[in-house]
C-alpha cells in the first residue's frame, strides 16, 4: 500500500466514535470519497486480510493476489463516491472490486483460473457429473460455448442457472448494480443461444 501514501489524519475521529466493525464501512467509504486518506488506511487495515483471501482464492498465487489488492485499493480510493448503501453492503462492494481486479490479472495472463471458494458460487462439480456431461456431444458443445463467453457473462449465467442464485443475490454477491447483472446475464444468454444454434 506504499504507493497510496496513506496518512493518519481524519479517520482518527471515526475510531474515537467507535467505528470498529463492518457496519462502519459506509461511513469510511464516504470519508474516502471526501479525500480522507486515513479512512482509506482504516478500510485497508480492517478488510485487507479478508480481501486478500478473496483474491488468492481466485488467482491461487499470493504475489498476484497482492497485486490485485493494490489495484483494488487504488480503485477504492478513486471510486469510493460510487458506493451506494441502498444497492448493497460495503463488504460486498469491496469484494466485487477485488474480484474484478483479480479477474483483470487473469485476463492479462490470457487464462482463467476457477476457484473452489463457495463464496463465489464456483463450487466444483462432482467429477462423475462433469465426466457424464463431457461424454455427450451436447455437453461438449455447451462447455465450448460457455468458454467462449466473456467471463462476466459466463459468471452471471453459472451463478444463476447452475447455483440457482436470483439476480439480486448475484448483484449482492458481486457488489454490482442489479441492472448491470441482468444485462450481463441477458447478453450472455443471447450469445450462448447463438453459439448453440
Amino acid at each position: 500500500m506504499g504507493s497510496l501514501r496513506l496518512t493518519a489524519d481524519g479517520a482518527h475521529g471515526l475510531f474515537r466514535a467507535g467505528m470498529t466493525d463492518a457496519s462502519d464501512l459506509p461511513g469510511l467509504l464516504a470519508a474516502i470519497a471526501a479525500g480522507d486518506r486515513a479512512a482509506l488506511r482504516a478500510v485497508y487495515e480492517r478488510q485487507s486480510v479478508r480481501l486478500f483471501g478473496v483474491a488468492n482464492a481466485i488467482l491461487r498465487d499470493r504475489d498476484a493476489a497482492a497485486d490485485a489488492i493494490q489495484d483494488a485499493f487504488l480503485k477504492v480510493a478513486r471510486r469510493a463516491g460510487q458506493f451506494d448503501p441502498a444497492r448493497g453492503n460495503a463488504e460486498a462492494w469491496l469484494g466485487g472490486i477485488v474480484r474484478h481486479a483479480a479477474l483483470d490479472i487473469i485476463r492479462a495472463r490470457g487464462r482463467e483460473v476457477p476457484t473452489d471458494d463457495p463464496a463465489f458460487g464456483d463450487q466444483p462439480v462432482a467429477p462423475e457429473a462433469e465426466e457424464r456431461l463431457a461424454a455427450t456431444e451436447e455437453g461438449r458443445r455447451l462447455q465450448e460455448c460457455l468458454s467462449a463467453l466473456e467471463p462476466r457473462n459466463r459468471d452471471g449465467i453459472v451463478l444463476a442457472f447452475v447455483h440457482g442464485l436470483s439476480h439480486p443475490q448475484i448483484a449482492d454477491r458481486l457488489g454490482l448494480p442489479l441492472g448491470t447483472v441482468k444485462s450481463w446475464i441477458r447478453r450472455g444468454l443471447l450469445a450462448l443461444r447463438e453459439c448453440l444454434a
